[in-house]
């Protein structure tokens, strides 16, 4: 197992075309090269200390996805062995092994395509004020983590570095990108999150929801940035599904009821992680990987 952290690249001989919360993102002419740190946020906040091997997982486990479900869509993946990356990143292969991504560059759309099969985070929320989430409306009597009876396509604005991502309509979706396109993202992210969510079951995980992204390239359309990791996705142990609150998690809201559990206000600086919540954080993640993949990372 790799043991190098990394929580922020400085490759000097690369462009440096943005840094996300998690994503450190080169530009390499009609490409792009994504590094995935071991950055983590939460509450729209970086955390100072990162987990352990988190950016492995999330960059195999995006690889492990996008091919079982390329037959559905494709995909802006191009590599991810660093022995195939443009000569420029050769002196950087040691820092990019495992974690990173050769991809066609597109033009994003400002779209985040949700799916939602359970009724959660900012889907319960708005279920309990108007019984609807996006305007789609839910039969009475749900319960927080509630199974859909059909999965719901639930859109969001892409919102600016440290904002929130707003719920929209799928009207206002038809009106961002034209119907036919909407219909397409529609259609697409839902299979791909019934696919998605077959096999994971079988593996002893709920997808609860998860959030995915498209972009264009000549006219096709393909998924990009990630796909289905512990941070785009809400997973849960199958064995302890209850529905009526909320349920143990795969993914990063253990480390949030950690910090609830602090006076934070959400605001940065963020708190300093003690040492067992980040063991712990990178278990999580790593167990998530391993069921879902079969193997070890």
């Amino acid at each position: 197992m790799s043991s190098n952290v990394i929580s922020l690249t400085e490759f000097q001989n690369l462009t440096l075309k943005g840094r996300g919360k998690v994503r450190d993102i080169y530009d390499l002419g009609d490409r792009l090269l994504i590094v995935a740190t071991d950055r983590i946020s939460a509450f729209d906040v970086v955390m100072p200390n990162p987990i352990p091997d988190k950016g492995r997982v999330l960059t195999q486990l995006s690889k492990f996805w996008f091919d079982l479900t390329q037959e559905i869509v494709s995909n802006h993946l191009l590599s991810t062995d660093v022995e195939k990356f443009p000569k420029a990143c050769e002196p950087y292969q040691e820092s990019l092994r495992g974690r990173s991504m050769l991809v066609v560059k597109t033009e994003p759309l400002p779209v985040e395509c949700v799916v939602r099969g359970y009724l959660s985070g900012s889907g319960w929320e708005e279920y309990q004020k108007a019984e609807e989430v996006c305007g789609i409306k839910l039969p009475r009597g749900l319960l927080e983590s509630s199974k859909l009876e059909e999965p719901i396509f639930t859109p969001a604005t892409k919102a600016e570095v440290g904002l929130h991502d707003e719920n929209i309509t799928f009207e206002k979706v038809e009106k961002i990108v034209g119907k036919d396109l909407a219909h397409q993202l529609k259609s697409l992210s839902l299979a791909v999150y019934r696919k998605a969510r077959d096999f994971a079951e079988q593996r002893g995980i709920l997808i609860a929801d998860t959030k995915m992204e498209f972009g264009i390239k000549d006219g096709r359309l393909l998924l990009i940035d990630e796909l289905l990791t512990p941070d785009s996705s809400r997973f849960w142990p199958k064995g302890g599904y209850q529905p009526g609150g909320s349920q143990k998690s795969f993914d990063k809201q253990f480390l949030r009821d950690y910090l609830l559990s602090l006076k934070w206000d959400k605001s940065p600086p963020a708190p300093e992680l003690p040492k067992d919540i980040i063991q712990k954080t990178r278990e999580k993640y790593l167990e998530a990987y391993e069921r879902l993949v079969g193997k070890p990372l």
